[in-house]
């Protein structure tokens, strides 16, 4: 499960901490400076500990008798893109690689949704990028899960060609996060350029296995790459 009880739990704390603090002007304001004047009213949520009682909707709380918060989205928010590497070589690991990628997508989704925002996932292996339709909001988180759950490993990593495309099929900048092991020998670095250039907000994860970092071999090994098939000889030495 890639959001189970005890992980929404985690991310509810450090929502609120962040809400918190793009309250009191220390977070948030990369949201401020593109979204216009007006804005329009979105869904309520549940009230809790620490938000502005301002945004209590009291006719709603005299109806229901439960406090709420108007949520409100601007009328041209920004789209947070999820950009997944599934490369072959991102099935390693224990456990394996995409797996990580997965859960960490659906967890910076989640936080973006339930912030009224909208979430987009893009996946990206081969040369070939597929993105799916932005989610937004809670209603919208189902379906960046099942989409989630969909993704599947294979192929060559071309990360440069996956940034270039979300650049240009996207209509105004926002938020790129891309999750990848960055084991790509192509133009990565130029493609972030050109996307920091256009005013993305890039943020960059890398996964790696345990295996890739502590390799417990020894001796005389040949080593296959998973995306091209090549082979390397090493002999590897106790650390």
């Amino acid at each position: 499960m890639l959001l189970d009880a005890d992980f929404v739990r985690e991310l509810e704390v450090l929502r609120r901490r962040l809400e918190i603090r793009a309250r009191s002007g220390a977070a948030g304001e990369h949201l401020a400076k593109r979204r216009g004047g007006s804005a329009e009213f979105h869904e309520h949520r549940p009230y809790t500990a620490g938000d502005d009682m301002r945004r209590i909707d009291w006719a709603a709380y005299a109806r229901s008798g439960e406090p709420v918060i108007k949520v409100f989205r601007a009328e041209e928010d920004v789209v947070a893109r999820l950009l997944c590497d599934t490369s072959a070589s991102l099935d390693f690991g224990t456990p394996s690689k995409i797996d990580v990628a997965r859960r960490l997508a659906a967890a910076v989704g989640y936080m973006t949704l339930m912030s009224a925002e909208r979430a987009q996932l893009v996946v990206t292996a081969g040369g070939a990028t597929r993105d799916h339709r932005p989610a937004r909001g809670k209603n919208g988180l189902p379906a960046l899960l099942r989409h989630l759950d969909e993704v599947r490993t294979g192929g060559q990593t071309d990360l440069a060609s996956g940034i270039d495309t979300v650049v240009r099929k996207s209509p105004r900048p926002g938020m790129l996060v891309v999750l990848s092991d960055f084991f790509d020998p192509g133009p990565v670095l130029s493609a972030l350029d050109r996307a920091v250039a256009t005013g993305h907000d890039v943020v960059l994860t890398q996964v790696v296995a345990r295996e890739e970092i502590e390799p417990d071999y020894e001796g005389d090994w040949t080593l296959e790459d998973a995306e091209t098939g090549a082979l390397v000889e090493l002999t590897m030495d106790p650390a």
